[in-house]
């Protein structure tokens, strides 16, 4: 494997002593993760208000310290924003991670601590390669460069303090043995311009010995584009040969894989991570199955709501001790960035309890709800995958939102799709794509039985580029920015369905 890789397998087999110790232990290490945050920040603002000195057990936690949403924590991080020392975590907070506010027009600013970066950013990174060198013994990637797509986004002052794209903090602050191994260079990693920023990118990686690629599966595959046709190449292992993993995240993986497999030639893994602005939550710890290891001894406690619950005045909230496999849940999180029961607004269901894997499953805002159905993204992508396939199309982006009834009018669901590879029947994939959700989601067949409450789904073919031009357009292209799949209002739709009759 050579020295390089044997320095690293001895620095990823340590990593992965820690791990396991967290598998074997796992109400252990997370209450000790809990009583480790809790101590930092029991004489903060936060702390003092809620009791923090008080909580001798998790359930003391649970009992004294309120869950909250970002709406109701956002006056203590604007109150850090502002420069005030021991708010929610000991000490002052430098940075804060603007999010890509896919839910909330509003942005929303997380607090970045030096231990949020070091000891859940970074050391979930580390985590990652441990992780990946335990499947696969006899990579290779530690000889190579990494090829990362982060954030457009620029780094901003506001009073002392410093906010921007998560990835740009991420990138600013590496230290500088792991930025030797990352192309692009910071430089270019934190352009703000996309269309200048794939150049220097493309410019900058052609030539490079790449071994694995790291980013969000959309705008990795607009990169990976743009690069083939700078070198008039076909397939992405002619440009580089050595190249053997992508590690993605940020959405699903699942609409882009076919994408990924025409511009492949040889096989290459694919491992999914969690991880957000608020944390790094998980990573895919085997190469045959899409399950991601929840990091427990990450900094971060969590909970969790069944989502049968969610919205209640007084929810079931669960530790990891008492999830259950198959369910729903809502995730909350306690931080040593200063977070405390924070409804995050993801979904999750768990497939294992020894040791903990779980599925992302949405978001508790992403979904369509107007008639009592329950569409969540995991339905929409299921169906989408299996249309494709029977009508051999190669999704590239989609969203979808409500029609509302009017009148006598029934409800449906109308969605705007923009494929690489239109179907060979376009009735037929509107057909698959109805008959697949209501075999996965029992609401949503109720609803469509008959067409009682809800018409077949009205399916609206996009021009090629649009959603990026849509991107463009809001201010949102490049980097971890996300294209909103499921609404339950038509705030996203609208404005494409006016764009998708124009030329651009």
């Amino acid at each position: 494997m050579g020295i390089v890789n044997k320095v690293m397998e001895i620095m990823m087999r340590s990593r992965m002593k820690a791990v396991e110790e967290s598998i074997k232990n796992p109400v252990a290490t997370q209450e000790r993760v809990l009583f480790d945050n809790l101590k930092m920040a029991k004489h903060t603002i936060y702390g003092k208000e809620f009791g923090f000195n008080h909580v001798r057990t998790m359930h003391d936690y649970q009992e004294i310290v309120p869950l909250v949403h970002y709406e109701e924590f956002e006056p203590y991080i604007e109150l850090a924003r502002k420069g005030e020392k021991d708010v929610s975590w000991a000490g002052k907070i430098g940075w804060f991670a603007k999010s890509s506010g896919t839910t909330n027009a509003k942005s929303k600013f997380i607090p970045i601590s030096k231990e949020s970066l070091e000891d859940c950013h970074y050391a979930a990174g580390k985590t990652m390669f441990a992780l990946y060198l335990n499947a696969n013994p006899e990579t290779e990637i530690f000889l190579h460069k990494n090829l990362r797509i982060g954030g457009s986004s620029e780094l901003y002052q506001h009073y002392d303090t410093r906010f921007g794209d998560l990835s740009a903090i991420l990138i600013d602050n590496l230290p500088f043995y792991a930025e030797m191994k990352n192309i692009p260079n910071k430089e270019i990693s934190l352009m703000s311009e996309w269309g200048a920023k794939m150049d220097a990118i493309a410019n900058a990686a052609i030539g490079e010995d790449v071994g694995s690629l790291t980013g969000v599966p959309s705008w990795m595959l607009v990169m990976l584009n743009h690069v083939l046709g700078q070198t008039n190449n076909i397939y992405i292992n002619d440009i580089w040969p050595k190249v053997e993993v992508f590690f993605h995240g940020g959405i699903s993986f699942q609409p882009y894989a076919e994408n990924y497999d025409k511009i492949t030639n040889k096989p290459l893994n694919y491992i999914e991570i969690y991880n957000a602005s608020e944390g790094y939550f998980a990573v895919q710890d085997t190469l045959n199955t899409k399950e991601m290891l929840l990091l427990l001894d990450n900094g971060i406690f969590y909970e969790f709501i069944p989502m049968e619950e969610f919205g209640s005045q007084t929810p079931t909230v669960l530790t990891i001790a008492d999830v259950e496999i198959g369910k729903n849940y809502a995730m909350v999180i306690s931080t040593n960035g200063g977070l405390w029961r924070y409804i995050i607004g993801d979904t999750v269901r768990f497939t294992s309890r020894n040791p903990h894997r779980i599925v992302v499953t949405g978001r508790t805002k992403h979904y369509i709800n107007a008639f009592g159905e329950e569409l969540i993204i995991e339905n929409a992508e299921a169906a989408l995958k299996k249309a494709c396939s029977e009508t051999h199309a190669i999704l590239m982006d989609y969203t979808a939102a409500p029609i509302f009834m009017r009148e006598r009018d029934k409800g449906a669901h109308e969605w705007m799709i923009e494929f690489t590879k239109e179907p060979d029947d376009y009735a037929l994939f509107a057909e698959l794509l109805d008959q697949t959700l209501q075999e996965l989601n029992s609401d949503y067949e109720a609803k469509r039985y008959k067409s009682i409450t809800l018409n077949p789904p009205k399916i609206h073919y996009a021009q090629p580029g649009l959603f990026m031009e849509w991107m463009k357009l809001r201010g949102k292209l490049g980097g971890q920015n996300k294209v909103p799949r499921l609404a339950n209002t038509r705030e996203y739709l609208e404005p494409l369905l006016v764009l998708n009759e124009t030329t651009f």
